[in-house]
Parts: structure tokens; sequence; C-alpha cells
């Protein structure tokens, strides 16, 4: 399996806190207006699952698959034409600091891994850019 690694993201804000909004993706409402419409579309989620179209991608649903209490959420992909797990992983800096790291993890061929790396790693810069902007 190839695993692509995001930064990891200092938040100003519990570890326990970040989990609570994270793990219920209802609460991808609040962020929702600052995902990039040129890239994504068609968003929909309910507390288990996020369904949305990449472009030139197409349709991606993800499902969480575990929820490790205030350490990490993990993703798996129900439809996606790469299949891929992703996971949330957030570790304690101090009471009220926490750092933030995505990892995403695929099976790829070396053909396949050299025309998806850097899509998929600035992709990745992204989503914890942005998740280290929610209001915890």
């Amino acid at each position: 399996m190839t695993k692509f690694e995001s930064e990891v993201k200092v938040i100003p804000y519990s570890q326990e806190r970040i989990f609570e909004k994270l793990a219920d993706l209802n609460n991808l409402e609040s962020i929702k207006d600052r995902i990039p419409k040129d890239k994504v579309q068609e968003i929909s989620f309910d507390r288990d699952s996020l369904s949305f179209t990449v472009s030139p991608v197409g349709n991606i649903n993800l499902q969480i698959i575990e929820r490790e209490p205030h350490k990490c959420i993990k993703f798996e992909t129900v439809a996606s034409p790469l299949p891929f797990n992703l996971w949330i992983q957030l570790v304690p800096v101090s009471e009220r600091e926490s750092k933030l790291k995505v990892t995403i993890g695929m099976e790829l061929n070396p053909f396949m891994k050299t025309m998806v790396q850097k899509p998929l790693k600035e992709g990745l810069e992204k989503m914890v850019e942005m998740l280290a902007t929610i209001q915890y």
C-alpha cells in the first residue's frame, strides 16, 4: 500500500474538541462554503458518510469505518475511481493545542503512483489547511 501524508498542522484547540467536531460529518456544513467549487462539487453528507464529485476524477463516496476517540477517524471509499483509505490523526500538544495530520493509503502500481502522486499530495495539503482553519 502506498501512503501519502499531509504536513502536520498545529491547531489551537484541544484534541477532544477537534475530534468531536470531525467525528460527526454533519459538522461539515460550517465549512462547506470554503471548499473550492471549481474542484469539488455536489457535496452531501450525514453523520457517517461523505459524497462529492472531484474534477476530473469523478464521484467519491467515503464512509467512516472507525472512530478511535480523540485520536483518529478512519474512512474508506464506498465508491471511487481509485479505492483508498483516509485517516485524520490527532495528537495533543497541550490542553489547548493539538497536531493534526491526514493520510491516504491506496494500492497503486508504479505507473499510477507517478500519475496521482502530485495531485494527491496537493489535495491533502489543501484539506489539512482547511481543517486547520475550522473554528472548533
